[in-house]
């Protein structure tokens, strides 16, 4: 029997779901990832070590896991396993997205250039290395702009500055965040056009390059900077049918000019005066729990649809089903040690309120963004209309005491 192989980084939230998902499709899974406490507990299901730094070698590993146990589809749970997942793929003959449109997905630089060469509308961007002069740069963008590191995600390192000091603060403060980090990647810093106006997502489903939406999110916080951390997100829709519609063209758009073919996709577009404006385009599905907040005819997760999708297994239907529903990702107020998060009965006993997860442990450190890139947790609600599912959210949110020791 083929089995199917999950490409898990050890950071992931996202694997408990995936392997529930195979569990109630019946489908036999692998686990693949660099560590092995990760793999530990999946020993059952198959597991293979991978080392995902050095992806010729990830390649062949997966090469030689496939000879003794036949794969049918890899599967990236995390934006880190994407490109990994999709040259592995292809070097079995599965179905799989072109690495190369992968790799400019996941690459602020390569993708802003694919959009600026298809004539899909952006905000105009320049690049600067670590090795150049500042102060020429600094004197060159109309402000505001971002600053934006090419492969970070969840807005970690993306900084918003209106004037020629802040500029070269920012970038500072980027080379500072990577340093931390040890980034192996690049470590040139692009600079976008601030364009102005409200935020959405838009979760969807690549066959043969077609795309299927699953749901629009509304963002009702504003994103102005100088830090763009994410917190609500509210489907359906508050927005007129028109200009979803313009929505799920621009992401169409996007999508052709980056030639992704399969499989799930996220993207984030900002709806500037002239229209939508795609932002970025992740080749993977919603990131964290997020996913929880999103349930479907064919099964009582998004996971079940993109195992599904990945398996060929039949799928009769992709609408959403249920009432609005919505998540919200819980923010780090502040730098320290997290010591409690108190009120959580108080919080789920909100009407309209499914769960409050906290994935942070007690004693763990808490860093905000734009240095941090992880959320305090989630919280679900559902409700027969989004202006419920918000207030329930900021409901829930308010009766938390998060305690927090410098």
């Amino acid at each position: 029997m083929a089995r199917l192989l999950l490409l898990v980084p050890t950071t992931s939230y996202r694997i408990s779901d995936f392997l529930s998902a195979a569990h109630r499709l019946d489908i036999e899974v692998a686990v693949g990832s660099e560590r092995r406490q990760v793999l530990e507990k999946y020993a059952d299901g198959g597991t293979v070590t991978l080392s995902f730094q050095k992806p010729e070698r990830a390649i062949g590993q997966i090469r030689e896991y496939h000879a003794r146990f036949p794969l049918a589809a890899i599967v990236p749970t995390d934006e880190e396993t994407t490109l990994l997942a999709s040259r592995a793929a292809a070097a079995l003959g599965l179905p799989h997205n072109p690495p190369e449109a992968v790799a400019a997905a996941g690459n602020k630089l390569l993708f802003r250039q694919t959009m600026a060469a298809a004539g899909t509308p952006g905000p105009a961007f320049s690049v600067i290395s670590p090795d150049q002069d500042w102060a020429a740069p600094a004197t060159e963008p109309a402000y505001p702009c971002v600053l934006k590191p090419l492969s970070l995600s969840a807005s970690q390192g993306v900084i918003r500055v209106d004037d020629p000091s802040q500029f070269l603060e920012g970038l500072a403060r980027i080379h500072r965040i990577l340093e931390a980090l040890d980034h192996v990647g690049p470590r040139d810093i692009l600079v976008e056009a601030y364009l102005p106006g409200p935020e959405v997502a838009l979760e969807g489903l690549l066959d043969r390059g077609a795309l299927r939406v699953l749901a629009i999110f509304d963002k009702p916080d504003p994103l102005d900077g100088p830090y763009f951390e994410e917190t609500i997100y509210v489907t359906p829709s508050r927005l007129p049918r028109g200009q979803q519609g313009a929505i799920e063209a621009a992401t169409s758009r996007a999508v052709a000019a980056l030639g992704l073919q399969n499989g799930p996709i996220h993207a984030e577009l900002r709806l500037s005066p002239q229209g939508p404006v795609v932002i970025e385009l992740a080749a993977r599905s919603i990131g964290g729990l997020c996913g929880r907040a999103l349930k479907f005819g064919v099964g009582p997760s998004l996971e079940d649809l993109i195992l599904r999708h990945a398996m060929g297994l039949p799928i009769d239907s992709m609408a959403r089903d249920g009432a609005a529903a919505g998540v919200m990702m819980i923010p780090i107020p502040r730098r320290g040690r997290l010591v409690a998060v108190e009120g959580l009965a108080r919080a789920e006993s909100v009407s309209g309120i499914e769960a409050v997860t906290i994935t942070i442990a007690r004693g763990q450190p808490v860093v905000p963004l734009p240095e941090g890139n992880r959320y305090l947790g989630f919280i679900f609600a559902s409700a027969d209309t989004p202006s419920e599912v918000e207030a329930a959210l900021r409901a829930a949110h308010s009766s938390l005491d998060i305690r927090i020791e410098s």
